[in-house]
């Protein structure tokens, strides 16, 4: 029998207070990070083969594995500056459910561990499309550094193809 103290019948994760693992990266001068649990790989910089009629954020696709993945530019996704891709970039390979793609990032950071009582909401600031990118942000460091919500930063394949 479990006693109600027990920290074995408490599930882990933020909602709990435990520590939570994110992937930080940057993008110009800014630190974003994704949950490590969505990262499938990190991989270097690769040229990619673009795609006619795409969304300008689409940066093309790249042959991984045998697999054909779509590498998204997170700078022109989320509104930044757009920027020439540098060998010194990475993409970063995340799994979000049923949708697997590359996202184009300036440099991998560092594994950051969080609990929820550390990630504030973001401020109602930004337009209703873009808002939905942040879901959290915390101060590290004297660094604000923004929590992706990758639901809503990966398009569809819909999107992608249209």
């Amino acid at each position: 029998m479990t006693h109600p103290n027990d920290q074995d019948a408490k599930p882990a994760g933020p909602d709990s207070g435990d520590p939570t693992e994110f992937l930080s990266f940057r993008i110009g001068d800014d630190e974003y990070s994704v949950d490590i649990m969505s990262v499938r790989e990190i991989r270097g910089w690769t040229q990619t083969t673009s795609l006619p009629h795409s969304p300008s954020f689409v940066r093309g696709v790249i042959n991984l594995r045998g697999t054909v993945l779509p590498v998204i530019d997170l700078a022109m996704r989320l509104g930044l500056a757009e920027t020439d891709p540098e060998d010194r970039n990475v993409i970063i390979v995340v799994d979000a459910g049923e949708r697997v793609m590359g996202l184009r990032v300036d440099a991998v950071s560092d594994i950051l561990s969080f609990t929820k009582d550390q990630l504030q909401p973001p401020p109602d600031v930004a337009s209703p499309a873009t808002e939905s990118f942040v879901k959290a942000l915390t101060i590290l460091d004297e660094r604000m550094v923004r929590m992706l919500d990758l639901s809503t930063v990966l398009p569809g394949i819909e999107e992608i193809a249209a």
